[in-house]
């Protein structure tokens, strides 16, 4: 639900090396790569697959659970677009800020609910930001502002404390993130 550089920035603090599927074992190589690169510099591109993305955000998300997202699903397409389907715990979400839910939506956005949220994100000054551009519960089209508020509130109750209303830092020095035509991410310090 989160712009997809963020998303991956905060998961990759979590997942330990060990048991790791060959897709978080790949993205925990590339951290330490980025990681090295900051103290010693060096060029290091990527890209990633969002099969690849996808298997290391169910891994992450069950090595370092994350305060009101039970799963991510991604899918990215050119132009910096991507496609997210997203487990949210909006009795969570409730209870940090009671309100948050327009009254009229109450009734169906209670408990853990899937929310279809496509958003475009820009990076620039190696900060990235992102709109929403499109969000659905089931048929249901959500007003975007409404689904930045949620983005908002879920992020701030991440350890990392995001504030997804000004721009956020790119991890471990990334400079650049981009989409593809062929599904893939790809990035660059």
């Amino acid at each position: 639900m989160r712009c997809l550089p963020a998303t991956l920035a905060f998961l990759a603090a979590t997942a330990a090396a060990a048991d790791a599927p060959p897709a978080a074992a790949r993205f925990l190589s590339l951290f330490d790569q980025l990681r090295q690169a900051q103290s010693a510099p060096r060029h290091v591109a990527f890209q990633l697959s969002d099969a690849e993305i996808n298997a290391y955000l169910r891994y992450s998300l069950k090595a370092a659970p994350r305060p009101g997202i039970e799963s991510v699903t991604v899918k990215a397409f050119p132009h910096n677009y991507v496609s997210t389907f997203t487990i949210v715990d909006f009795d969570a979400v409730e209870r940090w800020k009671p309100g948050t839910i327009p009254s009229v939506l109450r009734p169906v956005l209670k408990g853990k609910k899937s929310l279809w949220v496509d958003y475009r994100f820009q990076t620039t000054n190696a900060q990235v930001t992102f709109s929403v551009e499109k969000a659905y519960y089931q048929d249901v089209r959500l007003p975007a502002f409404f689904v930045q508020k949620i983005i908002q509130m879920v992020a701030e109750r991440q350890p990392e404390k995001y504030d997804t209303t000004r721009p956020l830092p790119l991890p471990f020095g990334l400079r650049r993130v981009w989409t593809t035509a062929n599904h893939q991410v790809s990035g660059e310090n």
